[in-house]
């Protein structure tokens, strides 16, 4: 995969003139010489064990889970305050560059990546990276590790929550009936076909009038690396937005659409480009019963209630 070189952009950092953006997405080698910089911080997001064991050099660890919301509704934004006090025990100010890590195993995990990047673009952060293709890229280039706890000054830093790149239940309501943006499912097939749910999930089925975008479309075949921005623009040319339209990404819990999210609008740059946080888990859990497409019948529905419920009782 190519990158656009980062000299210019490590040189300017220092400056006291203007500077480049910090790029979406970062090889390795690219975010190695950017690490002595006391403005660049690694969010290592992984479990607090797996961190100790070895992380890159001055990275911070963050648990994704702290970035999600309860297992009822996962993709449910954790209450402000609390973001806030997350975000300050990291050290991170508006100025920080911040670059978020995970394991890179699979491409669900780069879902945590972009849900923890899109996190910290709405609490105001606009020095932002993925390492592309998390840890197993760092290790692959044969980067050193370090096993030293890292402790970092709290800041004081006190964001308010920017909406631009979310959108509510409410809001997906009303864009159904009123049919004034593009809904966009980053659910594989059976997901989107209703043939499989998730187990929060209290309806099979998709959004009305939802289109399908599979999140494992952006990336390079065999590898869990994000493709380049020519790619890019080709995978989001499958979604057509209308100008002046609004493109929602949605999957079950926020996870795999923050990875539509991402690409449409950080890779790709589509504007407008917002994340359903809640979901299909959240959708499904209104009072009234909700607007649905492809869902099975009601005798299959119950016969998947019936087996949930057995799998969580004696599993």
């Amino acid at each position: 995969m190519k990158y656009q070189p980062l000299i210019a952009f490590a040189l300017t950092l220092g400056s006291s003139g203007w500077a480049f953006a910090a790029p979406a997405l970062l090889s390795p080698a690219e975010l190695s010489p950017l690490l002595s910089k006391p403005e660049v911080r690694v969010i290592d997001i992984r479990p607090p064990k797996d961190f100790a064991q070895n992380h890159i050099p001055g990275a911070v660890n963050a648990p994704y889970g702290q970035w999600r919301g309860p297992a009822t509704n996962p993709g449910e934004l954790p209450d402000h305050d609390k973001l806030v006090q997350l975000v300050q025990s990291l050290g991170l100010t508006a100025d920080t560059h911040a670059v978020v890590v995970s394991h890179g195993k699979d491409t669900t995990d780069f879902g945590a990546m972009a849900r923890v990047y899109w996190t910290l673009k709405s609490l105001g952060l606009t020095e932002l990276s993925i390492l592309n293709g998390g840890l197993k890229e760092w290790e692959a280039a044969r980067l050193p590790f370090s096993q030293e706890p890292v402790k970092v000054t709290p800041s004081t830093y006190a964001p308010t929550f920017d909406a631009t790149w979310l959108s509510t239940r409410e809001e997906i309501s009303q864009s159904i009936k009123l049919s004034n943006a593009v809904l966009v499912d980053s659910r594989p097939d059976a997901f989107y076909q209703g043939k499989t749910q998730a187990p929060a999930a209290k309806l099979a089925g998709t959004l009305p009038g939802a289109v399908q975008l599979d999140f494992n479309q952006w990336f390079e075949p065999k590898s869990t690396r994000f493709v380049g921005a020519a790619k890019a623009k080709e995978i989001a040319a499958q979604i057509h937005v209308p100008e002046g339209q609004d493109a929602v990404a949605f999957c079950n819990t926020g996870h795999w659409a923050a990875t539509d999210w991402f690409g449409m609008s950080e890779v790709a740059g589509i504007p407008n480009v917002k994340l359903y946080a809640g979901s299909m888990v959240d959708w499904t859990q209104q009072a009234d019963f909700p607007a649905m497409q492809n869902m099975p019948g009601r005798g299959e529905q119950l016969m998947r209630a019936t087996k949930q419920w057995w799998e969580r009782k004696f599993n």
